[in-house]
């Protein structure tokens, strides 16, 4: 389902700011990932799938900064572009397109400041994250979130590149698992 050659992302790093809890692991952001199906969409939901991160839902990123405490996140742009805020509301500022994937850590701050109005995203997370949550800075208690965030295992595999992809090394080969103090 993915051309051959081997996307590298990105790494964007956020700390915890008190509000939005964020992750020791950087958010990843893999541009023009090469799709073989002209359908995005179905492109996407294939790759995420045999890369046990089951495709769950197609939407767009809400205007508000939230978070989950309880799951990694990918999301797979389909179609527009949009400018999101990743890493809460002192974090930066990211401009995504078609074809690009965001691979964020749980705990990392999102929110869509501007979209265009064909902006359309496959969202999934990894096999056996299936009870994500949705949290507003502010409205949760942040320190239950960093202990909750400090139980979330680390995926099996990439969601694009699968078990040999660059997220295992970007978030730690069999790290030793994230204690609420990392935060």
């Amino acid at each position: 389902m993915l051309d051959n050659h081997l996307t590298q992302p990105l790494q964007l790093y956020f700390n915890g700011d008190g509000r939005t809890p964020n992750s020791r692991w950087p958010a990843l952001l893999y541009r023009a990932v090469p799709l073989q199906h002209s359908d995005k969409a179905v492109a996407f939901e294939a790759l995420f799938t045999e890369h046990d991160w089951p495709a769950r839902w197609r939407s767009q990123v809400y205007e508000y900064q939230h978070y989950h405490s309880t799951a990694h996140e990918v999301l797979g742009v389909i179609s527009g572009r949009a400018l999101l805020l990743l890493g809460g509301e002192s974090g930066s500022r990211v401009e995504v397109g078609a074809g690009d994937v965001l691979v964020l850590p749980a705990g990392t701050g999102h929110r869509s400041l501007d979209q265009s109005a064909d902006f359309l995203v496959v969202g999934a997370y990894p096999k056996g994250q299936d009870h994500y949550d949705l949290l507003q800075p502010g409205e949760a208690d942040y320190q239950a979130s960093v202990a909750r965030i400090a139980q979330v295992t680390l995926p099996a595999a990439d969601p694009v590149h699968g078990a040999d992809g660059p997220l295992r090394r970007a978030w730690g080969v069999e790290p030793a698992e994230p204690k609420a103090e990392d935060y």
